[in-house]
């Protein structure tokens, strides 16, 4: 939609869904985060990790929140960064319907692609609408269908297998922004528990909400270090990244030796997280029975909890796709391909995945915008 609103022309917009912009319509529980004010290079995963500075550079998301502005919907700031519809993410789609409309271009829905062809002037299409076969012609094909996120939606590698057929290459995909399962079930009890914390590996780490779910971890920490998890591997876990513990345990067992180190730390964590923990962490007694080396030990396994996922839950709950089409093949200035004139491809398609935070759908956006400027320019 945000590419076909600048193409200028004749453009039609076809989905399979039964109406537009359906992974806007669910996201943000609703309100739709749709972008970040940090947004930038460095929030983005990729085997070319400049790739992307062309397209965000010349459309940023401060462009997409005057476009917001000028539509009359009103939004909000909330942690990090992101950026929500104060209403509806609905909002956000009528927006871009109405972007494309002024542009005077089409969109069916309900709309199925059957066969695709290369001439020597562009492409033919073959689609199924509603029951009835059409036959199309274009001079230029965008592909913007995403990844294999979400399949409930009906999201496919229908972007893959286009560009495999036209002789782009296609790196290694997995789900991305998603929870990590334990094939042990061992944090059922603590489902619904959450707290900040420190998460990180060999590569990186985010400060961000962690939360028990009765088939593992989730939460927005966890979301994004999957991203850059390795099936296998372990992850580190600081539930006190913010606190010193130590000193502040010290002091506590000068002034109220006889409570129990349990409830003490009751104070700082979760109590449910604290039961489970002194299952596999010594702390009984009272805080007066505590040495300080039984008080560091405490502390550094706290800040050190290491756990080692069985998975995560696959492109079922993933919010995007990581990895995609490869930008060896395309130009990071028009989003075309560079060995097939008139074919363009956009957004989750492509090996360019934002963090959790709005910045995929900024990448959505800048994509786009460049996709669509360009094929003004070259009519």
């Amino acid at each position: 939609m945000m590419c076909a609103a600048h193409c200028g022309g004749r453009v039609l917009v076809i989905d399979h869904a039964k109406a537009a912009g359906e992974k806007i319509r669910i996201s943000g529980g609703g309100r739709c985060n749709f972008t970040n004010i940090h947004s930038g290079p460095e929030n983005f995963l990729s085997q070319n990790p400049h790739f992307c500075k062309s397209a965000l550079a010349r459309y940023t998301q401060w462009d997409f929140v005057d476009l917001v502005g000028r539509h009359g919907i009103a939004w909000h700031e909330k942690t990090l960064g992101q950026l929500f519809c104060d209403r509806s993410s609905k909002q956000i789609i009528q927006m871009l319907l109405t972007e494309m409309s002024q542009a005077g271009a089409d969109l069916w829905v309900r709309t199925e692609l059957k066969d695709l062809g290369k001439t020597e002037t562009g492409y033919t299409l073959e689609v199924n609408r509603e029951g009835q076969r059409h036959s199309l012609t274009c001079a230029n094909l965008v592909l913007a269908t995403g990844g294999k996120s979400i399949p409930k939606m009906g999201a496919t590698g229908l972007a893959y297998d286009i560009a495999s057929k036209f002789g782009l290459q296609v790196t290694d995909t997995r789900a991305a922004l998603v929870p990590f399962t334990f094939s042990d079930g061992k944090f059922k009890d603590l489902s619904g528990v959450s707290l900040p914390v420190r998460l990180s590996n060999q590569r990186t780490s985010f400060d961000e909400a962690l939360l028990f779910t009765h088939r593992g971890l989730s939460g927005p920490s966890v979301l994004q270090l999957s991203s850059y998890w390795l099936e296998g591997e372990t992850i580190h876990v600081n539930l006190i990244p913010d606190l010193d513990l130590f000193d502040m345990l010290r002091e506590q067992r000068h002034v109220g030796g006889r409570k129990a180190l349990r409830t003490e730390l009751a104070r700082h964590l979760p109590g449910r997280l604290v039961d489970f923990l002194s299952l596999h962490i010594p702390m009984h007694g009272n805080l007066a029975d505590q040495s300080d080396g039984a008080l560091g030990d405490l502390t550094a396994a706290l800040s050190n909890w290491q756990l080692t996922p069985s998975g995560t839950e696959g492109y079922r709950t993933a919010e995007v796709t990581l990895g995609g089409i490869s930008t060896d093949g395309l130009s990071s200035k028009t989003m075309e391909a560079k060995d097939v004139p008139g074919l363009y491809v956009i957004g989750e398609a492509v090996d360019v995945t934002g963090w959790l935070g709005g910045y995929n759908f900024q990448w959505a956006w800048s994509s786009g915008h460049a996709a669509g400027t360009a094929i003004a320019r070259n009519r």
